[in-house]
């Protein structure tokens, strides 16, 4: 006689514990959110996150865990820089760049004859900021770097360091940039009437038109002598030479110095030289960091730089 079949009722299945729900609901929430912040108008771009969800019932020790993905729409920068191949435009082009930023220059002389890799990385334009088409220029910038300025003749001097930037912040408000970077120049405590050259007047007409355009988010750094590797016609000074051990020196002494900067002048021997890396993470900062803006000292510049280092 065969033997009857033996009839097992399969066990109803267990309610789900108040953490297993609460994971599922998390989850759930997770999934279908969306994080959304600043990104270009002209193109978003997405990563990819991967959560985990962990919960047992009572009493089992299995660990029921599966991946979740969560599609968000994440933050980028790309930043115009007016004046990139030149000397402290091209360290921030290669700051930029080691930051995963976007970066596009725009100069007389278009593309350096650097070699380097990261140049590759750059959008190098050739123009002049009286003539830029501007709407090809800015379109996507979330931040526009000027570097612009020099030397000359009275009338040139207040045309490259004030007007030339001047439209560069009109341009960037109109076109609707949210942020803008001047790097203009320590006034070295120097007498009034001294500041009335075409340089000086030149670069704080440029501060003005900032701070005016850009009240809560333009950005002015005042550093003295910079110092670095500089490249001029194939050939390269090295000014760090020179500026470098000067920084020390004249940090090393600041305490007793410090009671002679009120002398007209003083500034022009103990105001400390900024290393060209300095200025551009200061630059970099400001690019990323929304809480930074205003007019930036030489210490500030240097403070704010080790901020992005790290």
């Amino acid at each position: 006689m065969s033997p009857s079949a033996l009839l097992v009722r399969p066990p109803a299945p267990a309610s789900p514990s108040p953490t297993a729900s609460r994971c599922a609901a998390a989850s759930a929430s997770a999934a279908a959110a969306t994080l959304r912040l600043r990104t270009s108008p002209a193109a978003s771009q997405f990563s990819r996150l991967r959560t985990k969800c962990r919960f047992a019932a009572p009493g089992v020790s299995e660990d029921y865990s599966a991946p979740i993905d969560v599609v968000a729409d994440v933050k980028t920068e790309k930043i115009v820089v007016l004046g990139g191949s030149g000397f402290v435009g091209s360290a921030i082009c290669r700051a930029a760049v080691a930051k995963g930023i976007e970066v596009v220059s725009l100069s007389r002389s278009g593309r350096p004859s650097y070699s380097n890799p990261w140049a590759d990385e750059v959008t190098w334009l050739a123009g002049d900021v009286f003539y830029a088409r501007w709407e090809d220029v800015l379109v996507g910038a979330t931040a526009v770097v000027s570097t612009l300025g020099g030397f000359g003749n009275e009338e040139q001097m207040k045309r490259i360091n004030g007007e030339a930037n001047a439209i560069a912040v009109d341009a960037a408000k109109e076109f609707g940039v949210p942020k803008f970077i001047l790097i203009s120049v320590h006034d070295y405590n120097l007498p009034s009437f001294l500041l009335t050259s075409g340089y000086f007047t030149g670069k704080r007409k440029a501060e003005s038109e900032v701070l005016s355009k850009y009240p809560s988010t333009g950005v002015v750094l005042r550093p003295g002598f910079i110092y670095g590797k500089r490249k001029v016609d194939g050939f390269e000074i090295p000014l760090d030479f020179v500026g470098q051990p000067l920084e020390k020196l004249l940090s090393s002494v600041e305490n007793f110095t410090r009671p002679l900067s009120a002398l007209p002048g003083s500034d022009l021997v103990l105001a400390p030289p900024v290393s060209v890396d300095d200025v551009a993470y200061a630059v970099i900062n400001a690019v990323i960091d929304d809480t930074f803006f205003g007019v930036f000292t030489i210490e500030q510049i240097k403070e704010a730089a080790a901020n992005v280092r790290v």
